[in-house]
């Protein structure tokens, strides 16, 4: 196991430093809208998803709206289920419980170091998946009690603090798009989101775009 933890920590390092920042964002700005700090904390360990999180805050504050809430957050994590469907191959061979919590814990972050990596053969795959997981939400977690520290202890302007979450995502894009020697998906994922952004507005794009892309893959699989 101690080999496992020497091979995923240094990889993990490089979203260390998003995580710890972007979750003292997210606990800054919980606190700073009133919500209770135990709530705050929760809410990284149970919720563990950067946007939705970002987005619950408001959610929190006011009454509360099954339906809503289950359609905002479907909205801004649709794209799990892109994440869920690369990675079958690849979690299949993993046990319960450590199965359960690598699917749990699977953020844009985690995906693209996992679905990048080759693990030694010495090495116990399963558990290099499952402490990379560990490891990142822990920096998460950190990074929200860092924020619920700070503030508590100084008073500071959270307004456009959301859009640190925008920055890593663009970060990760650009990152992929110069490892990567095929741009083919990026630009159906733009283009998709572009034209569903013209046609149902910033509100209600997301989920056709999802179903946009989908079903431009599938043709193009079938012609593959």
């Amino acid at each position: 196991m101690k080999e496992e933890i020497k091979f995923a920590f240094p990889l993990t390092i490089p979203i260390m430093a998003g995580y710890l920042f972007l979750g003292a964002s997210y606990g800054i700005l919980g606190y700073t809208q009133g919500l209770p700090v135990w709530l705050v904390l929760l809410s990284s360990i149970l919720i563990y998803a950067g946007s939705a999180q970002f987005a619950s805050v408001p959610v929190f504050g006011a009454l509360f709206n099954p339906i809503s809430t289950a359609l905002l957050t479907l909205m801004i994590n649709a794209r799990h289920i892109f994440y869920g469907i690369t990675m079958l191959d690849k979690y299949q061979p993993v046990k319960q419980p450590m199965k359960s919590y690598i699917i749990f814990g699977l953020t844009d972050e985690t995906f693209s170091l996992v679905a990048g990596i080759d693990v030694p053969k010495n090495l116990n795959q399963s558990a290099v998946y499952f402490w990379i997981t560990l490891l990142n939400q822990s920096y998460w977690v950190l990074g929200t009690i860092l924020g619920l520290t700070l503030g508590r202890l100084i008073p500071i302007n959270t307004q456009g603090i959301e859009f640190v979450l925008t920055a890593l995502f663009w970060t990760i894009f650009v990152e992929q798009w110069l490892s990567s020697n095929s741009h083919t998906p990026a630009l159906i994922g733009l283009g998709a989101g572009f034209i569903c952004l013209i046609l149902f507005g910033s509100g209600s794009f997301m989920i056709p775009a999802m179903l946009l892309i989908i079903a431009i893959f599938l043709i193009l699989y079938r012609k593959g």
